[in-house]
């Protein structure tokens, strides 16, 4: 409701605090923000700033988003290939485990063999055990007169001989297998050695 003069006048609203505003004049605007801009070309440059630094922060957020999703897609392909490596070294563990396990039919097999009694159907069965396990990884390995390697050999004695150069396996007292790469177990040997 709004107080009136003697004389029917209606009264000025009290100014805001703050300002000094006389009676029948608009108050000035405090900051060149709240002033109205004094032509079309100056509103349309200050929407264009605004719309430039919306957009700029929206290019940063998209920047950041990106920066994530890529860095999410790196962890997850190292995960895979790590799951991958994982699964490969637990089969190659399992398969060590049971040939390692059939060592004693495998030494069986080649002695048997060595002394001439593996014919007839055993001998087919032992050819077809060996060849599966082939195609595993799986070998046999340890000859005379093969170059001594401590690394596949485990020597078991040794003689020495004058006209050798280098260390050589003389004997094979027990052949040794491996699994690709692996050893499964070292071909034990008698050495013969340089004076």
């Amino acid at each position: 409701m709004t107080a009136s003069k003697p004389g029917g006048a209606e009264a000025e609203p009290p100014p805001e605090p703050g300002t000094t505003a006389e009676p029948g004049t608009t108050p000035e605007p405090t900051s060149e923000a709240d002033a109205p801009p004094s032509s079309p070309e100056e509103a349309l440059d200050a929407d264009s700033a605004e719309a430039g630094d919306a957009l700029e922060e929206a290019e940063a957020k998209a920047a950041e988003h990106l920066d994530d999703l890529q860095r999410l897609q790196a962890e997850y392909v190292n995960y895979r290939k790590r799951v991958e490596r994982d699964k490969e070294a637990v089969l190659d563990l399992a398969v060590a485990r049971v040939i390692e396990a059939l060592n004693p039919v495998l030494d069986d097999i080649a002695a048997a063999r060595d002394h001439g009694d593996l014919d007839g159907p055993f001998a087919a069965i032992a050819d077809k055990l060996e060849g599966t396990l082939a195609r595993f990884g799986w070998s046999a390995f340890g000859e005379a007169g093969e170059p001594f390697d401590p690394t596949v050999h485990e020597a078991l004695t040794s003689t020495t001989e004058p006209e050798l150069e280098s260390p050589v396996v003389r004997e094979v007292v027990q052949v040794g297998y491996r699994l690709g790469d692996r050893i499964l177990r070292p071909a034990r040997v008698v050495v013969a050695q340089p004076e």
